[in-house]
């Protein structure tokens, strides 16, 4: 039998064993969406970082960005490390568990509503976390099932309705105890595959001096410069986008709900971190290597006709180009490992805004702990099944479909959220017109033509900028406190 198909086999058994445990852990709410409020540093860590990258960065950022800007997108992995990584859990991971004792809270739109008593504000932005994770949990299943269709040649639906399947079984079962647990492994297994995959490229490509020279004399100039072709702009505000959607990224969010106290946050912040310098900056240089390894003479299924780049096809070719054949299975548990850990994410925290913030929120106050943890179970697989079906219809590329989802949700929680956060003095109207103002922006600029990168950019500024100048003029009676 192929060893991928035993090794995956066991990987499939692993989720199941893993789900059964935590279903078996599971005995309310709180332990579905929170594993208690009680997880310590390493599964902290761990669990925001494999949420933060997952196949969207392998497949879809590090094969579009590497191939267009080269070594400059090594910019993006050294600013996510140390912004959206070791920054964001200095600034808010204590904070956000402090906010969640103190307002009794569990979620974001919960914060949102008791820190502005606004409940128009939690039901608006219980509504942008739907909408908007499903495009962005559809893009992890693209990339994902991207590579597989590479690995197996099987078709692309199978591997969507497969990878569904795998995610459902250990979220809808145990919820965060089993994710907490199995992101813990899948975070181990990144590391150790994505060292191995740097040492592939290095020793396929004739060592980094070699590929450096050869980077350097493909065109267009510039692959090998700190600011590569498409120029500082574009760069910048993938930096930024990537960087500072975090500090209100509702599922990276309630990774600091759950943890266990102030201690967990010093530790689970240097080692997150470390995480985030491994796979993001091995990632970004496997993509600057592409155009030293493919071309459409060589790779055709990565290329149109016309010889453009398939993006999106570009890493899954790539992989299979510089690993061993007996080492491609390491690769396919990493980008398995990067993608269901974010998946899980995705689903925990968008069932969650429409369960508990709007059905418990606005429909029925009274609802049974019991019956709410079931109703979690039925829309984490609802969530599943609307994002496989948005995958299945393609109806972009990757960078494109995370740069909307990103931006949308950066532009519409980054002034509410921070600010509420940080500062006592912000009002009910300067967040409102925040997130108001900056989805707005974000979304106008994205469908008059603007990359969804810079597009996701400006509309966090604004929200960043609105809040404080709205709340220097609104009345004091606005405020939440």
């Amino acid at each position: 039998m192929d060893i991928k198909i035993i090794v995956l086999s066991l990987y499939a058994l692993m989720i199941i064993l893993v789900g059964i445990r935590g279903l078996r852990a599971t005995k309310s709410f709180n332990d579905f969406f929170l594993g208690g409020g009680n997880v310590g540093p390493w599964m902290s860590a761990f669990s925001y970082g494999t949420a933060y990258f997952s196949a969207v960065l392998f497949i879809g950022f590090a094969g579009n960005i590497g191939w267009n800007f080269g070594y400059s997108g090594l910019w993006i992995a050294f600013f996510n490390s140390f912004i959206g990584v070791l920054l964001v859990w200095w600034v808010v991971g204590w904070r956000v568990k402090k906010a969640a004792a103190d307002y009794q809270v569990s979620t974001v739109p919960e914060f949102l509503h008791k820190r502005y008593n606004s409940g128009f504000l939690k039901l608006l932005s219980s509504i942008v976390i739907f909408v908007f994770m499903i495009p962005y949990s559809a893009a992890v299943f693209m990339g994902l099932s991207y590579l597989f269709t590479s690995n197996f040649d099987i078709q692309y639906w199978h591997a969507l309705v497969t990878m569904g399947l795998f995610t459902g079984i250990y979220m809808v079962l145990g919820g965060y105890k089993s994710m907490a647990l199995i992101d813990m492994i899948f975070g181990m297994i990144m590391v150790v595959s994505v060292i191995i995959l740097f040492f592939s490229t290095l020793h396929e490509g004739g060592g980094l001096q070699q590929i450096t020279f050869n980077l350097s004399n493909i065109e267009p100039e510039g692959l090998t410069s700190a600011i590569g072709p498409p120029g500082w702009w574009p760069l910048l505000s993938l930096v930024l986008l990537t960087s500072l959607a975090p500090f209100a990224m509702p599922q990276l969010m309630q990774k600091f709900f759950a943890i266990r106290d102030k201690a967990t946050v010093k530790k689970g912040m240097f080692a997150s971190t470390l995480f985030a310098i491994i796979i993001g900056g091995i990632a970004y240089f496997i993509g600057a290597t592409s155009r030293v390894f493919l071309s459409p003479e060589t790779n055709p299924g990565a290329f149109t006709e016309a010889g453009a780049p398939i993006f999106d096809i570009i890493m899954p070719e790539l992989l299979v180009s510089v690993v061993p054949a007996s080492l491609n299975v390491i690769i396919l548990l990493l980008i398995l490992s990067a993608s269901m850990s974010t998946l899980a994410a995705l689903v925990l925290v968008s069932s969650s805004t429409m369960v508990k913030d709007f059905y418990q929120g606005f429909i029925n106050k009274d609802v049974s702990d019991k019956k709410l943890t079931l109703l979690m179970r039925i829309m984490s697989a609802s969530f599943i099944i609307l994002s496989i079906l948005l995958a299945y219809s393609e109806i972009d590329h990757i960078v494109a479909i995370l740069g909307i989802s990103w931006g949308a949700l950066g532009s519409f929680f980054l002034g509410p959220f921070i600010w509420g956060l940080l500062n006592k003095k912000v009002t009910r109207a300067g967040a409102l017109a925040s997130g108001i103002c900056g989805l707005s922006v974000c979304l106008i600029l994205y469908f008059i033509g603007l990359p969804s990168p810079q597009a996701g950019t400006i509309g966090m500024l604004i929200s960043l900028s609105v809040n404080p100048l709205v709340s220097f003029i609104s009345p004091k009676k606005s405020q939440g406190e």
